[in-house]
């Protein structure tokens, strides 16, 4: 502040070092709010998760980054189509495959045909893949399913069916059996890393 013809301080006037100490300050204050959003964003709703290994080619690679959207189930189940990331206890490692079917569906694997509820489904996802394999007089997936592994086709209640989208080499429900919904981390919404496949994941 500076003194008026009066010699009384003038409040309307502000010291320029003040008011730039003030500006300051709400900066840093709006960098901190910014900050704690972002790691509260970041821990709390989503996740970031690298794919390891070709279980999910052509449509993920190995060592792709992803984000994973772990509040949406939260709020709903998964759905048939969906690609999801969960946790299996005895790998004691996290694996991304494909939501095939449902609490109380049947499912049915036989060679490239896969049933759900006696229905063929189309898998558009991977069909270009098994259209190449079949030009080469071969299958695209070379374990069915029920099998020896797992013997029961209806999916139990509070469980989702998973299959990976390169059938022939994937570790999943065909094997390791049904996974359970508290098992599941969540979404694969977003391909982050490389840069030359960020995108939204398509379901």
């Amino acid at each position: 502040m500076q003194k008026n013809h009066e010699g009384a301080m003038d409040p309307g006037v502000e010291k320029p070092a003040k008011k730039a100490k003030n500006e300051l300050l709400e900066w840093l204050k709006a960098l901190l709010i910014a900050l704690v959003l972002v790691v509260l964003i970041r821990w709390l709703l989503f996740k970031p998760f690298i794919v390891q290994g070709p279980s999910m080619e052509p449509n993920f690679v190995s060592n792709q980054k992803l984000i994973v959207n772990e509040i949406l189930y939260d709020f709903r189940k998964p759905e048939r189509g969906e690609v999801i990331v969960f946790h299996v206890p005895d790998e004691g490692r996290d694996f991304i495959k494909r939501v095939i079917a449902v609490a109380g569906d049947t499912v049915k694997v036989e060679g490239d045909k896969v049933f759900v509820n006696g229905e063929q489904i189309n898998e558009t996802y991977i069909q270009e893949a098994i259209d190449h394999a079949h030009a080469e007089g071969r299958l695209y997936n070379n374990t069915d399913f029920p099998n020896s592994f797992v013997t029961e086709g209806v999916v139990p209640e509070g469980h989702v069916f998973v299959m990976g989208d390169n059938r022939s080499n994937s570790t999943d429900s065909r094997m390791i059996g049904y996974v359970p919904l508290g098992d599941i981390i969540g979404r694969a919404d977003l391909v982050f890393w490389p840069l030359k496949d960020i995108g939204i994941v398509n379901h």
